[in-house]
């Protein structure tokens, strides 16, 4: 009773039909910032009650409830966030390819921004994996799954590079090995620290490789690519575990959103 009179105050039964969706929303904004979540989730539920009785008794020329969102207390799941060109450029930039160690972070880097491997894919990866010839690249990844991905230019460039004048001779099978004796191929976590290693190199802030998964996809989802071929390049199981990247095309987002009723009112 007292949510409805905070809500009616200074209006009368029949002032109820100037009631405009964007009062109602106005007043559920204002009322969530000011109080707990289960006190806001009480005002909405007191405040749809309201409105629907104000409709089914004629004060309201329409039923305005549906207006009064749902308060969640829930924590809501953020955007899968990838990084800029900048960032992406400085960070490849901050590898010292001189070095035999700058040109295996410039090629590990190079396979998680353009193919948005997992960081133990890129771990595992072999030299049996790689078709020149073909221009493809087998991905082993979760639950022995086996996929072929095409092999961009500048992926195989930084991998050959790597090959030629980098990694230590070995017998090892594994692309990736060790700088320092004894070699060995890298672990996963090698992967995600050369990362971290790299961004703290070119002044960016410290990620995880997986970011640079996101960045790939993000990507994709920006040149026009369609959900189902972001899923087969990062090996998804499920479309609904590529269907998160959508939200990240906010422009594409903005025309399938319908008039919110009352958008007109100033």
């Amino acid at each position: 009773m007292d949510h409805a009179r905070r809500f009616l105050a200074g209006r009368d039964a029949e002032g109820w039909a100037g009631v405009t969706s964007g009062e109602v929303t106005r007043a559920v904004l204002e009322r969530s910032c000011a109080v707990s979540v289960s006190t806001a989730q009480n005002f909405v539920a007191a405040l749809r009650a309201l409105l629907r009785f104000g409709f089914v008794h004629g004060h309201m020329a329409a039923d305005l409830s549906p207006t009064a969102l749902a308060v969640t207390g829930r924590r809501r799941s953020t955007l899968p966030l990838g990084i800029t060109h900048a960032q992406a450029r400085a960070i490849l930039a901050g590898c010292d390819r001189r070095r035999a160690i700058g040109r295996r972070d410039y090629a590990i880097i190079v396979l998680l921004l353009r193919l948005g491997l997992r960081r133990s894919e890129v771990a595992g990866l072999t030299l049996d994996d790689i078709d020149w010839r073909a221009g493809e690249l087998v991905v082993r990844g979760k639950g022995a799954r086996s996929d072929r991905l095409p092999l961009p230019a500048d992926v195989g460039q930084a991998i050959a590079a790597y090959l030629r004048r980098g990694r230590p001779l070995s017998d090892r099978r594994q692309v990736f090995l060790a700088d320092r004796a004894p070699v060995r191929p890298i672990a996963s976590g090698t992967v995600a620290s050369t990362v971290r290693r790299a961004c703290r190199r070119a002044g960016v802030p410290e990620m995880g490789s997986h970011r640079l998964r996101h960045t790939a996809a993000c990507e994709m989802i920006s040149a026009g690519a369609a959900l189902v071929e972001v899923a087969q390049v990062l090996r998804h199981h499920s479309l609904q575990t590529t269907a998160g990247y959508a939200r990240v095309d906010l422009q594409r987002l903005q025309g399938l959103a319908a008039p919110w009723p009352g958008s007109a009112e100033r």
